[in-house]
Order: structure tokens, then C-alpha cells, then sequence
């Protein structure tokens, strides 16, 4: 019997990477949080004795909140977040329920540290066209839904990454954790390093990222139209962040794909009437 204003784990799971996904705010207590410190995916940490104070940044949004088994702590953020006007509900089971189904957490220690508005920050070299767009995404959709990212000359990345404490990737040199390695992408070091691998739609993604980001399109057949969406955003905007947000909507489209519909198949007969399938035509 479902749990008043909870979410069950496999409903929440369909909501998670997808642009509608609702905020996901982790309240466990620091004591259950070291015990298992790592977040399930897009999740932020906050505290919830303080819930009083940051309630009502989050009211007119959706809002889940989990606790380790989805009980007391969890019920009550969950209800003082509906008080100041959240559409909010608790992860039924809470992080123990989403770990008993074999579904993947994202280690605290991988994550960079946030700033002061609860935000991580990372730079990357300007003028993206197949990596730089799908790492953003990435981000977005699975790891800090806030996160900013800038986009800066090459040469800028480190001083800026230094100056302003933002997180460098896909970029080359000495100690970058996010960057390509032998054949794989930087897309792959963080599906790997984000400890996300358990989405099978993920892996399926990341195959079609590095196939279009390392001129292999060989690997899968759809490399090779990533390709082309990606040179034509590029091309269609001189702005970079708002050529991200036109590639957030082409990496929200490949990731339902994989995730949905890669037994489906498309053709023009298919949607034609009966009729015309069999050459009549409709009285």
C-alpha cells in the first residue's frame, strides 16, 4: 500500500536525468550520511534542522526529500516544504530502499566542493561541439542540476579554474580527473567516475558520445548524426551557453532514447491507415 505523500523508488527512478525531474534534497542526518556518504543521483545535501530557514527557496517547485529509510526525517522536511508552498514528497524507503535496488549512488568524495550558493562550478574551453555539450548535460541531469559552467579561451582554463575555484574538464594536461583517457571521451570519465555506469541508458549514451567525439562512428551508427547536430549547433550559435541549452534538449531526446525506445522501429507504411498499406484508397 503506497506511503500518504511518498514517492516509491521505481516511479522516482523514471524521473531521474529527465528535464522534468523534481528537486531532489538529501536530509539525512550527518551521523547516517557518513555512514554512507555518497547521494543518489542530482541529489543536494541540506540540512534538516534548519528546514525552517531554507523551506521556502523551493516553494512552487516539486520537491522530493529522502532520509536514510524515508521515515521521520524525510515526512517532515517533506511537510514543512508543502507548508511553504512546495508540491513535496518523500522517496518512500529513502536512500536504504534506492540502494536495495541495485540502483547507483554518486560518491560525496568525486563531487567538487560547491559555492557559496550551493553551486559547483566548472570551465571548460569555449566553442563546444560534441564533448563540452554532453559533460554539461551530464552534470545537469545527474550530478548538480545548478551547476554552472564556463565556457573560457583554452589557454584560460587553468588560471580560471584556479581563480575562481571552478572544476577544469575536457581539457588536456597534468592532474585533469574529467578529460579523455586512451580511446574513452571525458563524457566516459564521468559516467565512470560518477559511479553512474548502473544506468544502462548511460552506457548506451556514452558509446554514441565516443563515437562522435573521437571520429569513430563506427562504434554505433548513431555517432555519426551526433556529429552532425552537434557541427550544426555550433554553427547556429555564437553564444555558447545558449548553445547549451539547445544541446541539453538533443541530449535529453538520446537519452530517452537509449533509455526507451531503441527496439523501436519507424517507417512510412507503419502509420498509414490499413487501407492505403494495402494500396486502396479510403472511401
Amino acid at each position: 500500500m503506497p506511503v500518504l505523500n511518498s514517492i516509491p523508488v521505481d516511479k522516482f527512478v523514471r524521473l531521474v536525468g529527465t528535464p522534468r525531474a523534481p528537486t531532489l534534497i538529501d536530509v539525512r542526518s550527518d551521523e547516517d550520511f557518513s555512514a554512507n556518504p555518497a547521494l543518489i543521483p542530482g541529489a543536494i545535501r541540506r540540512s534538516w534542522s534548519e528546514v525552517s530557514d531554507w523551506a521556502t527557496t523551493y516553494s512552487g517547485q516539486q520537491v522530493v526529500v529522502t532520509c536514510r529509510a524515508g521515515h521521520g526525517i524525510s515526512q517532515g522536511a517533506a511537510a514543512w516544504l508543502r507548508q511553504s508552498g512546495a508540491d513535496a514528497e518523500a522517496l518512500e524507503g529513502g536512500v536504504e530502499a534506492w540502494s536495495q535496488a541495485g540502483l547507483p549512488l554518486v560518491p560525496q568524495a568525486v563531487l567538487p566542493a560547491r559555492d557559496p550558493s550551493g553551486r559547483t562550478v566548472w570551465v571548460t574551453r569555449a566553442r563546444p561541439k560534441v564533448d563540452r555539450i554532453a559533460c554539461p548535460w551530464l552534470i545537469r541531469r545527474f550530478v548538480d542540476p545548478g551547476a554552472v559552467v564556463l565556457f573560457v579561451p583554452p589557454a584560460e582554463v587553468a588560471s580560471v579554474a584556479e581563480r575562481y575555484g571552478a572544476t577544469p574538464f575536457d581539457v588536456e594536461g597534468a592532474g585533469i580527473a574529467w578529460s579523455h583517457e586512451g580511446e574513452n571521451c571525458t563524457f566516459d570519465a564521468m559516467v565512470t567516475g560518477f559511479n553512474l555506469s548502473g544506468f544502462e541508458a548511460l552506457s548506451h549514451l556514452a558509446r554514441i558520445v565516443r563515437g562522435a567525439d573521437t571520429a569513430r562512428p563506427d562504434i554505433v551508427s548513431e555517432a555519426a548524426g551526433l556529429v552532425a547536430l552537434s557541427l550544426g549547433l555550433s554553427r547556429m550559435f555564437a553564444d555558447d551557453h545558449e548553445q547549451l541549452d539547445a544541446g541539453m534538449l538533443v541530449y535529453d531526446a538520446l537519452y530517452r532514447w537509449c533509455r526507451d525506445a531503441t527496439g523501436e522501429t519507424h517507417d512510412w507504411v507503419s502509420h498509414q491507415p490499413k487501407g492505403a498499406r494495402a494500396g486502396k484508397v479510403p472511401a
